[in-house]
């Protein structure tokens, strides 16, 4: 079997390699030239790779679509994001599907990996298929669904270690779909009864998140009010064996934040409105804001001056120790910040500077500006600033000013009383 892995993302390359151990020519396609060529020199931006890995593989990378041309089994691993109004952009999972759909030859299984409404895999990309490709959709070729479970960063549970869900079109496609995956996935597949089943499950795993979070940042809102620490609420909680470890955050990223509206598009489709998910939604897409004017309203109690202050945001990835900037939540804090008269400085030693000028328009600024700060924001809790400490983070700002630590990271007990300090 000759594998074509399309897509060489954060899902997409690190499972290329993983089935290139196992499927002698197995071929990685991406568009974009330049991508490959630096993925070939041992060069991966998403840092999931390490160089030595890239450079002693045996994966053919390329961005010349005719070289898949031959392959018998595709799997293609493209971004499913959202637009403005937080619609389904199912645009680079269509052009994917054309660009397979030229190449594609009878007896082939293509496989869907990227995060779908259900129905997407058999009534928008097979119908594609058949007409690009000229082949009938279950008679010539077959079609499979198998969700991503990638989890940026970390580097305890890999591609490999991570149960599998599979589909296919019928019961022979998802047989030769399980044994495909089960080569390379040493934790094992779940065959799901239906493609339909496979897409539901992948949109309900980070909708199921992101209502919890929604609910720890509620909580949060309370616990302000009330005032007390969440994080001290959460630490009573949590001896209880069953309680949920979550906890009150921004949520960004390319999952999470996006995933449950796949779904609720297709519920409102279908004529079902529904409530407890967008209200999720709603909660976790305002914290950002939230935690801008709290930051303002501890401005003025410390007697600073509001507009034109010196405030420093440390991090912008969409969460810790990982370089992906994508629908990250920090910006939003900045965007209400500029609302005050405040034009945040930015540092994030874990952020692309180019891709982060391209995607939000923003410099970042090396450390050594953060001098004299009225307030500090510690947006992202990555490890190389937990590690440096609270004399490092005090070092920077003013007897008398503002701490945001929106993770609760940092005992306040440790911050002087000059300091205001503040978390979710």
């Amino acid at each position: 079997m000759r594998i074509a892995v399309v897509g060489l993302g954060y899902v997409g390359l690190p499972l290329a390699l993983s089935l290139a151990k196992k499927f002698p020519g197995t071929l990685g396609f991406d568009i974009h030239q330049a991508k490959v060529q630096e993925l070939r020199d041992g060069i991966d931006r998403t840092r999931e790779v390490e160089p030595q890995e890239l450079k002693g593989t045996t994966l053919t990378m390329t961005s010349v679509l005719e070289d898949l041309r031959g392959a018998d089994f595709f799997i293609v691993a493209v971004p499913t994001p959202v637009d403005d109004w937080n619609r389904p952009d199912l645009t680079p999972v269509i052009k994917a599907s054309e660009s397979v759909g030229k190449v594609l030859g009878k007896g082939s299984i293509v496989v869907y990996e990227s995060t779908v409404f259900p129905g997407v895999t058999e009534e928008i990309c097979g119908p594609i298929l058949e007409k690009v490709s000229g082949l009938k959709c279950g008679v010539d070729f077959k079609l499979g669904y198998s969700p991503e479970r990638i989890n940026p960063g970390d580097k305890v549970h890999t591609v490999e270690k991570i149960v599998k869900v599979v589909s296919g079109q019928d019961a022979e496609s998802a047989e030769t779909i399980a044994g495909v995956y089960g080569a390379v996935i040493t934790a094992g597949v779940h065959r799901a009864s239906s493609i339909k089943v496979a897409e539901t499950a992948k949109v309900i795993e980070n909708t199921q998140r992101d209502i919890n979070i929604a609910l720890m940042n509620e909580l949060a809102i309370i616990c302000e009010k009330v005032g007390i620490r969440t994080s001290e609420v959460l630490t009573a909680a949590r001896t209880k064996w069953n309680f949920l470890p979550f906890s009150p955050g921004l949520v960004g990223g390319h999952c999470i934040g996006v995933d449950p509206y796949y779904l609720t598009t297709k519920a409102q489709e279908l004529g079902y409105h529904p409530e407890v998910i967008l209200a999720g939604r709603r909660i976790n897409d305002s914290m950002g804001s939230y935690v801008a004017q709290k930051l303002v309203k501890l401005l003025i109690q410390q007697q600073l001056k509001v507009k034109n202050a010196k405030v420093g945001i440390l991090g912008l990835t969409f969460k810790e120790n990982v370089h992906d900037i994508r629908n990250s939540k920090v910006p939003d804090i900045i965007t209400e910040l500029k609302e005050f008269g405040i034009a945040p400085l930015v540092h994030d030693p874990m952020a692309d500077h180019a891709e982060t000028l391209h995607e939000y328009g923003l410099d970042l600024q090396p450390l050594e500006d953060f001098q004299d700060l009225d307030a500090l924001v510690l947006a992202v809790n990555h490890s190389a600033f937990l590690e440096a400490g609270v004399e490092s983070l005090l070092k920077r700002m003013k007897p008398a000013s503002v701490f945001i630590d929106v993770k609760s990271c940092f005992d306040p007990g440790r911050f002087p009383e000059q300091v205001a300090y503040w978390s979710l």
